[in-house]
């Protein structure tokens, strides 16, 4: 009987043992947005990075607006200013040029002369108990029109009136 006591016990332990309650820390990440824009095609966006430290996060926070600006697009605040389309809208733009999107997301790469970090104030809150991860929030300043340009004549996406 102790045996079969003990066995119930131990298939129960081992029940209950996944059930615990795990944060994702996914549930506090918030999108991109724009928060405004100017005539010459600058527009000041906030971004939330996952990052080891506040220098690798202000790095990891332009390069994600520049792709975000590329491939995805960003939602607007809510203040008036319209959402960003993607420039680049050739689903396997990322695949048919990867030699070209890797030389430019490179750590020296082209990116870099588009963007600036208008805040350095950035909110920084660590969720992992470790401390080896924190999120960081900021805002960045980017040249879109720039980016733009730079796309065209490097034959990634077609000039104005080309489709």
């Amino acid at each position: 009987m102790k045996k079969l006591s003990l066995l119930i016990a131990v298939a129960a332990m081992i029940l209950f043992a996944g059930c615990g309650s795990k944060r994702s820390q996914a549930y506090y990440d918030q999108p991109s947005q724009v928060l405004s824009a100017e005539n010459n095609g600058i527009y000041v966006i906030r971004v939330q990075v996952r990052a080891k430290d506040a220098v690798v996060a202000f790095t990891e926070a332009q390069r994600k607006v520049v792709k975000e600006i590329i491939f995805d697009g960003i939602k607007a605040a809510n203040n008036g200013v319209s959402d960003l389309k993607p420039l680049c809208f050739d689903m396997n733009a990322r695949e048919k040029h990867e030699d070209y999107w890797n030389a430019f997301f490179s750590d020296n790469g082209p990116w870099k002369q588009f963007t600036s970090y208008k805040d350095r104030r950035a909110i920084t809150t660590r969720y992992q108990r470790d401390g080896r991860q924190m999120v960081e929030t900021g805002t960045v300043t980017v040249d879109r029109a720039g980016i733009q340009q730079r796309l065209r004549m490097d034959g990634i996406i077609p000039m104005e009136g080309r489709y």
